[in-house]
């Protein structure tokens, strides 16, 4: 017999899965990696620009990662990067391109992957995953209840 945890986990994955491989099939269409997708959808809602440390804060990434993805996307013209402590980076024409190509496919996808959903059931499920989210991240810093 499945348990509830192992079908949450397992469906959870999942789902993780097949968006990050759509990324990846996307972005390669634009000659760009998929992990560019998740930085281009965060930084284009920060059209003064953002910080390294505020996209790390947002794409649940360390630094070292975020700093990595920055430079490559500085190579391909997509940001461009103040110099200096705190400095900001902001999305260029391309990145904001970019960033317009991953959200249109997104909604694309995101509608798809609806479908059979009527607005109250779509409701229902993003009220639910966010009540799930914020009670697993409570138990992540309180510990595992013992009983």
């Amino acid at each position: 017999m499945i348990t509830r945890f192992e079908q949450f986990t397992s469906v959870i994955s999942e789902i993780y899965r097949y968006v990050k491989k759509l990324e990846r099939e996307e972005m390669i269409k634009y000659g760009l990696k998929g992990a560019f997708a998740e930085y281009l959808v965060a930084m284009n809602r920060y059209t003064d620009g953002i910080t390294a440390a505020k996209l790390c804060e947002i794409c649940d990434r360390d630094k070292a990662a975020v700093s990595r993805i920055l430079c490559e996307m500085e190579l391909h013209g997509l940001i461009v990067r103040q110099s200096g402590y705190r400095a900001l980076v902001t999305l260029t024409k391309e990145g904001r391109k970019a960033a317009e190509f991953v959200l249109d496919r997104a909604c694309i996808a995101v509608a798809k992957a609806g479908t059979g959903l009527n607005d109250e059931d779509r409701k229902v499920f993003y009220d639910t995953l966010a009540l799930i989210s914020s009670n697993l991240q409570l138990i992540s810093k309180e510990g595992i209840p013992q009983t």
